[in-house]
């Protein structure tokens, strides 16, 4: 099977840093498209104007400055990418976006920011390695 396309998820982990750098390498051997994802918090419900654009704006703003270091490093490599921002929960829709978007493989960290959301392996992580609907290669 030819891979053309790679998911690369990130938070503001290193281990989404040496995620990133593994998919380099893959990327350019393979010569294929990465797609950079970052699953921002959910937007607030319960809030109105002009609150609750304020609070949208924020988690933008958030979500933009964990990709902008990601995106430097593609660009430094000459690698191609696309990026999304998607809201959580990043475990569902990892694999969903994976599927819509014909990716081949994703290669994410063991774990996420959060050292608590499991003890071997990260929950976010380990549900995408049990409902991708591709294979998923795992940077610790």
């Amino acid at each position: 099977m030819k891979i053309k396309k790679i998911m690369v998820p990130v938070d503001d982990s290193s281990y989404s840093f040496d995620a990133v750098q593994y998919s380099i390498d893959y990327a350019k051997s393979m010569e294929c498209e990465i797609l950079l994802i970052h699953c921002h918090k959910q937007f607030p419900t319960a809030i109105g104007e002009p609150f609750l654009q304020k609070a949208i704006d924020k988690i933008l703003e958030n979500a933009n400055d964990v990709l902008a270091p990601y995106r430097d490093v593609y660009k430094e490599n000459n690698v191609p990418f696309k990026e999304l921002l998607l809201e959580e929960p990043a475990g569902k829709v990892i694999s969903e976006t994976a599927e819509i978007e014909g990716i081949n493989l994703i290669i994410m960290g063991s774990r996420g920011k959060s050292d608590l959301a499991g003890l071997i392996l990260g929950s976010t992580t380990h549900k995408v390695l049990h409902t991708a609907p591709c294979p998923v290669l795992v940077v610790r």
